[in-house]
């Protein structure tokens, strides 16, 4: 049986974890500095306020882990597929997020701020009071997303999927949108941004 092994407060510095399994290990306000996690996997991992800078978690794969308060800095995710993850209050800064496969879990109040997610397949991800200011969300679909609270400022929304998603609380008239798919529910909100009286 695999022992799960508990870091806190360590700095990783240029390692070589190429195909690594993080399965059940805990990691506490640990530092990941330009380490290679390509083809990485892991079920049940845990990240505490973790930082991830100028790291590679390309073609990864997790399973009901927890980057929970993490910040991810120039940090490349390409082809990454996240299944039930926890990434509540997490941050990414001028990271490659496309194209990542994302499957339910708990994205509420990432920060992802100017983020290129264009075309990408959000269905049902949880995303409320997430921060997508400036984020390009181009023919990205969003159906059934809670986005209840979530900031869309300057966000692009050309030819996105938005129907289903709960959009209690957003503003989509600070959002950019063109040929937008909006259900009723949606029009409502867009309606009532822009002043309208919805009776």
């Amino acid at each position: 049986m695999r022992h799960a092994e508990t870091w806190t407060e360590e700095e990783f510095v240029g390692l070589d974890w190429y195909g690594r399994d993080l399965s059940g290990e805990t990691y506490r306000r640990c530092v990941f500095r330009e380490v290679d996690l390509t083809e990485s996997l892991s079920t049940g991992a845990q990240f505490e306020s973790c930082v991830f800078a100028n790291c590679r978690l390309n073609a990864s794969t997790h399973t009901a882990s927890a980057f929970v308060t993490c910040e991810f800095r120039r940090t490349s995710l390409f082809t990454a597929t996240l299944t039930g993850c926890k990434l509540t209050g997490s941050i990414f800064v001028e990271c490659k997020l496309r194209p990542i496969s994302v499957t339910g879990g708990q994205w509420r109040g990432v920060v992802m701020r100017g983020v290129e997610l264009a075309g990408q397949d959000l269905t049902g991800v949880p995303l409320q009071d997430a921060d997508l200011s400036e984020a390009d969300l181009r023919r990205a679909c969003l159906r059934g997303c809670d986005l209840s609270g979530a900031t869309l400022r300057n966000a692009n929304l050309h030819e996105a999927d938005l129907r289903g998603a709960n959009l209690a609380g957003v503003d989509l008239g600070a959002a950019r949108l063109r040929s937008t798919k909006l259900d009723l529910a949606g029009a409502v909100v867009l309606a009532e941004a822009h002043g309208a009286v919805v009776d």
